[in-house]
């Protein structure tokens, strides 16, 4: 499984430089993951002011 960002993400970008496989990047409305990439290691979530990256 992997995580997924939530519509309540608010682009602060404080979940990118934290994912240890550059999974994450910048969408057109809110931060993405790349599932195929994304090890499920929850770093993102761990920064994320608003809890918007959860497991899928």
């Amino acid at each position: 499984m992997a995580y997924v960002i939530k519509d309540a993400c608010i682009s602060c970008g404080a979940c990118e430089p934290e994912c240890p496989v550059s999974a994450i990047s910048a969408g057109d409305d809110k931060y993405v993951i790349d599932a195929g990439a994304c090890i499920d290691c929850g770093a993102c979530a761990n920064v994320c002011p608003v809890d918007a990256p959860v497991q899928e």
